[in-house]
């Protein structure tokens, strides 16, 4: 029984490596030799893509500056805006005598 699984695993290791070697590789349009200078056609979406990535980048540096860092946030303070929010709250809830 083991022998079998043996053979089977050789075999698929056997025909996984024998599509491997005859696959040819392409070789990109590119790199041709012979001074052919060629343009790669993903390179414009790449650049557009890494363009985009780059003002958002921005966007969001300009985001975190207005946001207070946590080694500098008091506690107290935002415990005491949370509560008076909340005293609001139930203030607007209760009905008005």
């Amino acid at each position: 029984m083991k022998a079998r699984w043996l053979v089977g695993g050789v075999a698929v290791a056997a025909a996984y490596a024998w599509q491997r070697l005859r696959r040819p590789y392409a070789e990109p349009e590119f790199a041709r030799p012979g001074g052919e200078a060629r343009v790669d056609p993903r390179a414009g979406e790449l650049k557009r893509r890494l363009e985009e990535s780059r003002t958002l980048v921005e966007e969001r540096e300009a985001f975190e500056e207005g946001e207070t860092p946590v080694d500098a946030a008091d506690p107290d303070d935002r415990r005491r805006s949370v509560h008076e929010r909340g005293r609001s709250a139930i203030d607007d809830m209760r009905p008005r005598e």
